[in-house]
């Protein structure tokens, strides 16, 4: 499917010069009276090799087809993880490369959209928001006053982010993995 250069959005993914590539930022940009153009970040979703590119605003992309399963995180055994599709018990596996910052979020049981591109898996789309129990944070000083500054915690993966002052260890919250913040707690 072919769309303008002006479409294009952040995580979406095209085919440039036959590779799946990912957006992984862009601009529009219009220099004084010159012609407007898109200057995009991608990845190539293959290979793994960021770069730049700059479209004219009137050139034409191909959008990638991505075919999306839902499948079950089983392990990890050195930088590979494995997954099962529930449906069929079919297993295949990505590199530590090929998750990218996902890769951290990972838990056994978490079930996930694993995105293919012509019959290999190339990615995965986490969950909008997962329950994680906080495993190690400082705890809140008594008397101190009501501040909106956040303290760092570490969650039962091992992941670190912010939290508000008064989260406290074991305490279980609600986190988005895209952006690794903080939501709310879960009671």
């Amino acid at each position: 499917m072919a769309i303008s250069a002006n479409d294009i959005r952040k995580g979406m993914v095209i085919v440039f010069e036959g590779q799946p590539c990912k957006i992984m930022d862009f601009h529009h940009h219009t220099p004084g009276n010159l012609r407007a153009m898109v200057q995009a970040r991608l990845r190539n979703l293959i290979s793994g090799n960021s770069f730049e590119h700059r479209f004219r605003s009137n050139d034409s992309v191909e959008k990638a087809y991505l075919s999306q399963q839902k499948m079950e995180y089983l392990y990890s055994d050195g930088d590979m993880h494995h997954f099962m599709n529930s449906e069929n018990y079919e297993q295949i596996a990505m590199s530590e490369e090929d998750l990218g910052d996902a890769a951290q979020w990972l838990m056994p049981g978490l079930k996930i959209e694993v995105e293919f591109y012509e019959g290999s898996p190339i990615g995965v789309t986490l969950p909008d928001s997962m329950e994680l129990v906080v495993e190690y944070t400082e705890p809140a000083l008594k008397g101190a006053t009501v501040t909106n500054a956040n303290k760092p915690a570490t969650l039962e993966n091992g992941v670190a982010i912010q939290v508000p002052p008064f989260i406290e260890s074991g305490e279980k919250i609600r986190v988005n993995p895209t952006e690794a913040k903080y939501i709310e707690r879960v009671k």
